[in-house]
């Protein structure tokens, strides 16, 4: 261990699911054997160097789950909407429904026996799809996002630990700098 602490490398975890290849940070236990012979200058660049590349992992997983937690609500939203076609396919009586033209504008639409349900797939492509597939699909959606949002929420109470550590190595680091400058200073006024 001490090793490896001395190298100053950062270990790829295998081991811990939540990282996700994020690289792990090791806590510095014994200061003063991790700085033998090392320049604090150069030791603190390299933690702030990996405290920034954390930094931009963390904010790339927080936006990415921001879009997941955006989309979750909208495909529940969908899939209700199509059980719902589904379940009036045999009714006599046409389905009144109000849908979306622009953000503040709707539109009244009267759907007699609906037989199937139109998607949209992004990049302005639409299926129509039949009221199994269209149910299996979003079902199968939302049960992935469902999955990613509790990978990405893992990988950053992950993250958040590793930057933690580097924050207390980099304070560790810059006080064993200052405590041996006032040593040099003491040595040398003497």
């Amino acid at each position: 261990y001490q090793r490896r602490v001395r190298e100053f490398t950062l270990k790829m975890t295998t081991n811990t699911p939540a990282s996700n290849g994020i690289p792990q940070a090791l806590f510095i236990e014994d200061i003063e054997a991790f700085m033998e012979g090392k320049a604090a200058d150069e030791t603190l660049k390299k933690f702030e160097e990996t405290f920034s590349k954390y930094k931009y992992l963390e904010i790339r997983l927080t936006q990415s789950k921001a879009s997941l937690k955006g989309k979750i609500p909208e495909i529940k939203k969908t899939l209700e909407t199509a059980l719902f076609l589904q379940d009036q396919k045999s009714a006599e009586k046409p389905v009144e429904t109000y849908f979306e033209l622009s953000d503040s504008l709707y539109a009244t639409a009267h759907i007699k026996k609906p037989s199937s349900v139109y998607l949209w797939l992004g990049a302005n492509v639409m299926l129509e799809y039949s009221f199994e597939e269209a149910i299996a699909l979003l079902q199968k959606n939302l049960s992935t996002a469902t999955a990613n949002l509790k990978k990405v929420e893992g990988e950053l109470e992950f993250l958040r630990d590793q930057i933690t550590i580097t924050e207390v190595n980099i304070a560790r680091v810059y006080n064993f700098d200052v405590k041996q400058r006032r040593k040099k200073n003491q040595a040398s006024s003497k």
